[in-house]
């Protein structure tokens, strides 16, 4: 909200500046050296804060309070010591302290309509929003050797048009009969190789599924490119494009898969949970409709992006509108150091600036 506030008010700056007849070069020149200014000024207020590996396993540190800080004015803030614990978890479960980076591709942000924002947790693994592809295969496995796959379970298909003519019962018995053939071996391709849980990109029919089910070999349809690839990076699988390269070393391993259930529509999503590469969460929102799981969703992402940005850079500066006043003071003293027409630009960054403090004032009723 902070950025829109602050673009709105310098668009609304520079439309004035271009009314009274100021170039558009020189105000965008003039814009850019008040924002040198103003950036020196916050690296001159800003404090240095220690954020280190052993600083984040105590109970109240610096990343806690300042992903509860971000929360205050969020939708989450009833339970913002909450989230901003779950904030703060999640990026330490990835975090590389050595480069001091974390790789937002290894956590994965999602919800489910349902129960209330107390509902949310921390999965340290995988939160897929699929089941079983039959409802007789088990809800829960443990030791899982995992195969990722993105061939699909159907027979080949040819390249160009064609026709098949079924003349008679014995013909389309020896169709169907091959068709059947074709699902056995690629079931059994997945058996040899050790997996006993198969998750596939596309999808698969009813015969297919069915042969599956008899097998005892627990499948995943319709999983997406980006849950392959945590799955990949958790479980230490590789992605196999074909079944005849399905092999022992290629499958992954976690410790447990379980469906969850919610409430009285029996919704079902699935955990991966106890994998090997354990870097790889899941932060999983509850909320009692689809607006306020999306605003959780987006509050999380900011405090999650705010604990990763200081474990990357450990100076903070302080909120309520401060900051910027203290920049925008600058730039005004700064401006009367400039005899050109770009002390108009100044002066106009300056009010931009303020923004967002009067926007702060207004909306608690000063």
């Amino acid at each position: 909200a902070g950025v829109v506030v602050l673009a709105g008010a310098l668009l609304e700056e520079a439309d004035k500046l271009l009314s009274k007849g100021l170039h558009p070069i020189r105000i965008a020149n003039g814009f850019e050296a008040a924002c040198d200014v103003a950036t020196k000024q916050l690296t001159a207020i800003s404090d240095v804060v220690d954020v280190s590996e052993e600083d984040a396993k105590k109970k109240d540190n610096i990343l806690f309070r300042t992903a509860k800080t971000t929360l205050s004015s969020k939708i989450v803030n009833r339970f913002h010591d909450q989230m901003a614990q779950i904030a703060v978890d999640a990026v330490l479960s990835v975090v590389d302290w050595e480069r001091r980076d974390v790789n937002f591709d290894h956590i994965k942000v999602d919800g489910k309509v349902g129960g209330t924002l107390e509902d949310t947790q921390l999965v340290k693994g995988i939160v897929l929003d699929k089941e079983f592809s039959h409802p007789q295969m088990p809800k829960t496995m443990e030791d899982v050797k995992l195969a990722l796959l993105t061939c699909a379970f159907e027979p080949p298909k040819p390249k160009t048009k064609h026709n098949i003519d079924v003349k008679d019962a014995e013909t389309y018995m020896n169709l169907y009969e091959r068709e059947q053939n074709y699902f056995k071996e690629m079931v059994q391709k997945c058996k040899d190789s050790g997996a006993n849980v198969v998750m596939c990109q596309w999808g698969f029919d009813d015969e297919a599924n069915h042969l599956l089910y008899q097998s005892g070999l627990p499948a995943v349809r319709w999983v997406g490119g980006v849950e392959l690839e945590l799955l990949a990076i958790a479980t230490g699988s590789r992605i196999i494009p074909r079944f005849s390269e399905l092999a022992p070393e290629k499958l992954g391993k976690c410790g447990r898969i379980r469906t969850l259930e919610f409430g009285t529509t029996k919704d079902r999503m699935m955990v991966v949970e106890d994998c090997p590469n354990s870097n790889a969460v899941t932060v999983f929102i509850r909320g009692g409709n689809q607006m306020v799981v999306d605003e959780a969703r987006r509050s999380l992402h900011d405090a999650i992006c705010v604990v990763r940005n200081l474990i990357r850079d450990n100076r903070v500066v302080y909120g309520g509108g401060s900051a910027e006043i203290a920049c925008a003071q600058k730039v005004k003293d700064a401006a009367d150091e400039i005899p050109g027409l770009e002390q108009y630009a100044y002066r106009a960054f300056a009010s931009a600036l303020e923004a967002t403090p009067i926007a702060l004032a207004e909306n608690s009723g000063l």
